[in-house]
């Protein structure tokens, strides 16, 4: 039987009733942080882009694009909401996939559950379902195979899977929409193509959530996809992509990003931060990573806050001499920041043979850093955020309402709050009502409407 008929049948006949609760509790804490993560990037150029095109291209319609006034039909709407998520680099993540699945898996899965007015139950089978199958294709390559880490390669199998199940599609059309999905794919960019990091494309999600959503809706109309898609044992682990199916779940394997830019930085920011002496000057800074870091643009002086994401030189600085909060999200006027371009131009970026083998199941770093004492060494194994080292729950909250205050009032945020931890008892219908602007009860210059562009 092929790969994507087995991931079909199981994915069409879960009984949503049987979701953990652990599970469930989990997919309530990732739909904070995206939503977040949203906020966060909500007037960002890759977000604005992406809710004008919607509206211009899918036309309005009666699903929300969190946190504005406008309505888009459910393919513009998942869209636009999935790049004003991806926009900053600070969705969540899965080390073994090596890439975000909730900024496809749920803009898409809200929008279709909206549409359809879908239980609580099944809303949250379809996340936890349109996760595992894309978090199992993306794991199951094998290293030497991937000629991209981009997470728009394999996302919209996530979004695919989590509409057809909303959908009630049965095995064999759902087959179909998964086989669609992969066969669309955006191509992003190849390992052998020019640096891209500093582009709006970024990782191609957005139009991964377009390919699979339109999939599930094209497969329940009768369209066919190729169903040995998954079945070449030299691209893809069959074992990792079907083995155990239902005894675990890959949702609860994902890590929570404390930082606006890429993963692969992390453990040298958590480092950075742990040994930074307030008010003495950094005479040298040394970090030791993994080979596959070097492979990022690493711009010293970006231009662009998408460039700045995927540059350890400027996150590095940038934290070493403003602290965490400047990465909840980092401001547009850092990338001329003096200071944090002075340092960046001086750190020493180098792999380690300690690392070699690290990567993807981890991003270990080490700091070498003399303030004026001699050099101090810390290795970090396991960045905060980690399945190994979680944020708490409080935590989770505390970064939701620091990304997000910029474009949310505080009683706003207590709104998007409320709304999700009742999500057991009430729904998704609360949420998604509360993730519209609340009119003028909130008399804010933040929580302004937003206009479209000229």
């Amino acid at each position: 039987m092929p790969v994507i008929t087995e991931l079909a049948n199981f994915s069409s006949s879960y009984a949503a009733n049987a979701l953990p609760t652990g599970t469930r509790r989990t997919i309530s804490l990732l739909t904070l942080d995206l939503i977040g993560a949203a906020a966060a990037g909500l007037r960002s150029q890759l977000a604005d882009a992406a809710r004008n095109s919607a509206l211009e291209s899918y036309g309005e319609g009666h699903i929300n694009i969190w946190l504005t006034d406008k309505r888009s039909g459910v393919v513009g709407a998942a869209m636009a909401n999935s790049a004003a998520a991806s926009a900053l680099d600070i969705d969540d993540g899965h080390r073994a996939a090596g890439g975000h699945a909730g900024a496809g898996v749920i803009p898409a899965a809200l929008a279709v559950a909206q549409a359809i007015d879908a239980s609580v139950s099944e809303t949250m089978a379809a996340i936890a379902l349109g996760y595992e199958i894309a978090l199992r294709i993306a794991s199951s390559r094998p290293a030497k195979t991937i000629d991209t880490l981009a997470s728009g390669r394999w996302v919209g199998y996530g979004g695919a899977a989590a509409t057809c199940r909303l959908l009630g599609l049965n095995a064999t059309q759902t087959a179909h929409a998964l086989a669609i999905a992969g066969s669309e794919a955006p191509i992003v960019f190849l390992g052998s193509t020019p640096k891209f990091e500093g582009s709006t494309i970024k990782e191609g999600i957005p139009p991964a959530v377009v390919a699979g959503v339109t999939a599930a809706y094209r497969a329940r109309s009768g369209a066919t996809g190729p169903l040995n898609l998954l079945d070449d044992n030299d691209r893809f682990t069959r074992d990792v992509l079907i083995g155990n199916l239902g005894s675990s779940w890959e949702v609860q394997n994902c890590y929570l990003k404390p930082y606006a830019c890429c993963r692969y930085m992390h453990a040298a920011i958590d480092a950075i931060l742990a040994m930074r002496q307030e008010g003495e000057k950094i005479r040298r800074l040394r970090i030791e990573t993994f080979q596959q870091s070097m492979r990022l643009a690493n711009e010293r002086a970006p231009s662009t806050l998408e460039g700045g994401q995927y540059s350890f030189y400027f996150n590095c600085a940038l934290a070493a001499l403003y602290g965490w909060e400047a990465l909840q999200p980092v401001q547009v006027e850092r990338l001329t920041d003096a200071r944090v371009l002075d340092l960046a131009a001086r750190i020493e970026l180098e792999p380690s043979p300690d690392f070699a083998t690290a990567f993807p199941v981890g991003t270990p770093a080490r700091v070498v850093m003399d303030q004026g004492k001699g050099p101090e060494e810390m290795v970090v194994l396991h960045p905060l955020g980690d399945v190994a080292n979680p944020l708490s729950t409080d935590q989770i909250v505390a970064k939701f309402k620091n990304i997000s205050r910029a474009n949310i009032h505080p009683r706003w945020q207590d709104e998007i709050l409320s709304a999700l931890a009742s999500l057991d008892t009430k729904g998704f219908p609360p949420l998604l009502a509360a993730l519209s602007p609340p009119d003028n009860r909130y008399s804010t210059s933040q929580t302004r409407k937003l206009e479209p562009s000229a």
